[in-house]
C-alpha cells in the first residue's frame, strides 16, 4: 500500500514553489506560482476562463507535467513520489469522465483498489449513501443523468480516502440539490480534516465556503488572503441615504465627497473605504443638513467577493 504518512503538524499539506507551465505553443499558462495550502482548510481559487485554474490543479494532481519548479504533497515531491503523492490526492474533474458500461459500484471500488487501497465495501458504501447514489449502486454509468454521473466522480475520488481533495467547477451545470448536498459534504470531510481545495465560477459559494482566497489571471497568482481579511483589506463600503425628496443631480456643493444617485433620484450613495480612520461621513451628514437635504432613512453595505474579484482582474488587464 503507498505511503500515506500525514504532514507533520503545522506544514502545509501542499507546497508549490516557482511552479511553471509552457506549452509548445507558446502559451504560458503559468509564471513562477508560489502557494502553501494549510491541512485541513478549505481553499478557493477564483480566476476568469483560461487564467490557469485547471492547469495548477493537474500538474499538482500528476496529469500535466510541470515545466519548472517544486510541488510537495504531505512532503512527497510529486515527480520523484508520484505515488506516494498521488495517493493522498482525491481529484473530481470538471469533465464527465467515466467508463460508461461499469456498474456505479464498480466504478467506485475499482477507484479504490486503484490507489493500493484494501477492499472495504463499508466505506464505499457510507461514500455512496452520503452521495444519494447508494439505491443506483447496481446501474450501468450510461444510465445515469448528468447530475448523478457528477456524484459517480466525486464517489471515486472519495474512495481511497484522500487527505486532499481537488474539486475543479464541482458544481458546473449540476442542480440546486447536488450543489447543497455537495457543500454538506464538503463540510463534513473538512471537520474529519480533509484539505478542500476548489475552483469555482460561482463566487457566492467561493464567499459561503472558502477560509482563504487565491486569485490566478494570465498564468500568475495575483493575491492569496484569507477571505474575511480580503474583503476587509479591498471592499468598500456604501453608505445609501433615502430622501425624503428626489434630486435631479448631485449638488456641487457636495464635491468633495464621491457621490452618486440611485432610485430615480431619491437615493444618494456615498462609496467609502471603511479602513480609513476618517470615512467623511459625519461632515458629508452635517453638510446635507446644512444644504436642507432631508433624508428618512440610511444603511450601509460591503462589497461583495464578486465586485473584489472582478476589480482585482480589472486593473490587471
Amino acid at each position: 500500500m503507498p505511503d500515506s504518512t500525514p504532514a507533520a503538524p503545522g506544514e502545509p499539506i501542499v507546497r508549490v514553489a516557482g511552479l511553471s507551465k509552457t506549452y509548445a505553443s507558446g502559451l504560458t499558462a503559468l509564471n513562477s506560482i508560489d502557494l502553501s495550502i494549510e491541512r485541513g482548510e478549505i481553499f478557493a481559487l477564483l480566476g476568469p476562463n483560461g487564467a490557469g485554474k485547471t492547469t495548477l490543479i493537474n500538474i499538482i494532481c500528476g496529469i500535466v507535467t510541470p515545466g519548472g519548479g517544486r510541488i510537495s504533497v504531505a512532503g512527497h515531491d510529486i515527480v520523484r513520489e508520484y505515488r506516494a503523492a498521488r495517493a493522498l490526492i482525491g481529484l473530481v474533474p470538471q469533465e464527465l469522465h467515466t467508463d460508461a458500461f461499469e456498474s456505479v459500484w464498480s466504478t467506485v471500488t475499482f477507484s479504490r483498489g486503484l490507489f493500493g487501497r484494501a477492499p472495504d465495501a463499508r466505506h464505499c458504501e457510507q461514500v455512496l449513501r452520503a452521495l444519494s447514489l447508494w439505491e443506483r449502486r447496481e446501474a450501468k454509468i450510461m444510465t445515469l443523468s448528468g447530475g448523478m454521473k457528477r456524484r459517480v466522480l466525486i464517489a471515486k475520488a472519495l474512495a481511497h480516502e484522500p487527505q486532499v481533495l481537488f474539486l475543479d467547477e464541482p458544481t458546473a451545470g449540476v442542480d440546486v440539490e447536488l450543489r447543497r448536498e455537495m457543500w454538506d459534504m464538503v463540510r463534513a470531510l473538512r471537520e474529519r480534516g480533509v484539505t478542500i481545495i476548489l475552483t469555482t465560477h460561482y463566487i457566492e459559494e467561493a464567499e459561503l465556503m472558502a477560509d482563504r482566497i487565491g486569485v490566478i489571471h494570465r498564468g500568475e497568482l495575483i493575491v492569496v488572503e484569507e477571505k474575511a481579511r480580503l474583503m476587509r483589506k479591498l471592499g468598500k463600503k456604501q453608505l445609501t441615504l433615502q430622501l425624503q425628496r428626489p434630486l435631479a443631480g448631485v449638488p456641487p456643493e457636495l464635491g468633495a465627497w464621491p457621490l452618486e444617485l440611485g432610485d430615480a433620484g431619491h437615493a444618494l450613495i456615498y462609496t467609502f473605504d471603511a479602513q480609513r480612520s476618517d470615512t467623511g461621513i459625519a461632515q458629508l451628514l452635517r453638510r446635507l443638513q446644512e444644504l436642507n437635504i432631508d433624508f428618512k432613512d440610511l444603511h450601509s453595505s460591503e462589497s461583495s467577493l464578486e465586485e473584489i474579484f472582478v476589480n482585482l482582474v480589472r486593473t490587471r488587464s
